[in-house]
């Protein structure tokens, strides 16, 4: 038996980066990109190398050219952080695997290194495909946190729970990481919303960007540990906006809902700097009419765009600065 599983892109639309900070967040699951894994039974334990792996190259450009895209790792070690603590949340739950091995291989669609969480996509997918093939079912709520166990324990890479979140439960989610239920639970309150009303959605992403997410993400957690009250209450009013953002959805108020996105994003100039290439994309956006905060940590930014008219506008003026536009679907 081949099984077969996926787990795709998400989109921070709200509440960036504050999921690592006892905060709050709205997340999108993207179905226009994903991760694939197959896995089938073999004699032996397998992780078939891709191209990410590769460690013969053109020229010593194309190396240098390859490890600023998609760093020194590639796959496999994602790939081996997420079995290990698989097989961890297994034993710590006195779950006995059956004795048997197989081969996993995997393919990502989602564009690297531009705040798409291609990483965790990988993880969730194996994830996922170990359960099936161990027939084990670990709880919906506690897969993200072994998924974040595998980058932060096993990788020493700086992230929160909001990119595992969405691309276990998928669609649209409200999440609330406050720190007495995440000190009570170690998860937090993940509340669907209904994808149906959102309003017109584009994303648009460099891929010259490439920059680690961990490395980005460590400027602000430095400042924070450090007790520095203007990034805690920074933090704080971005973590906010995340509710003012659901009810926005829920009664369909469109220009609130672009002025938070806008929000969120120029407070976060506040605490942490934004390359002029990352920049360049949001201005771009917004001189369109458009709004636009990033998705993540950097290179791909997500807005709501007015009509049919904008959105040509801003594949134009996008084009010109070399970034793709999608309109993102999520069912």
């Amino acid at each position: 038996m081949i099984i077969d599983s996926r787990a795709f892109a998400r989109a921070g639309l709200l509440g960036n980066p504050s999921d690592g900070y006892f905060g709050k967040t709205i997340s999108l699951s993207i179905k226009n990109f994903g991760a694939h894994i197959l896995l089938y039974q073999s004699p032996e334990l397998v992780i078939e190398p891709q191209e990410a792996d590769a460690n013969a190259f053109r020229n010593v450009y194309h190396l240098r050219d390859t490890v600023s895209l998609i760093g020194y790792n590639g796959g496999i070690p994602i790939i081996k952080a997420a079995i290990k603590k698989f097989c961890d949340y297994c034993d710590e739950n006195s779950i006995k695997l059956s004795n048997k091995n197989f081969t996993i291989r995997y393919h990502s669609s989602i564009p690297r290194q531009v705040g798409l969480a291609g990483s965790s996509a990988i993880i969730i997918a194996t994830l996922k495909a170990l359960m099936r093939f161990y027939n084990i079912d670990i709880p919906v709520h506690l897969l993200p946190n072994i998924a974040l166990q595998a980058e932060t324990q096993e990788m020493g890479i700086n992230a929160g729970l909001q990119d595992r979140v969405i691309q276990c439960y998928e669609g649209c989610v409200h999440m609330d990481f406050n720190k007495v239920q995440m000190d009570e639970h170690g998860y937090g309150i993940y509340t669907p919303i209904d994808p149906n009303l959102l309003p017109k959605l584009y994303i648009a992403y460099k891929t010259d960007l490439g920059k680690v997410s961990g490395k980005v993400l460590n400027e602000i957690r430095s400042k924070y540990d450090k007790g520095d009250e203007h990034v805690i209450s920074t933090l704080k009013t971005i973590a906010n906006l995340a509710d003012e953002g659901a009810e926005a959805i829920k009664n369909q108020d469109y220009n609130l809902l672009g002025q938070l996105i806008n929000a969120n994003f120029d407070n976060r100039c506040k605490i942490m700097s934004i390359s002029d290439s990352n920049m360049e994309l949001v201005n771009t956006a917004r001189n369109c009419g458009a709004s636009a905060s990033f998705t993540g940590s950097g290179g791909a930014i997500i807005g709501i765009y007015e009509d049919d008219e904008m959105l040509k506008k801003l594949v134009y003026s996008l084009k010109k600065i070399n970034a793709r536009v999608i309109k993102p679907y999520m069912i």
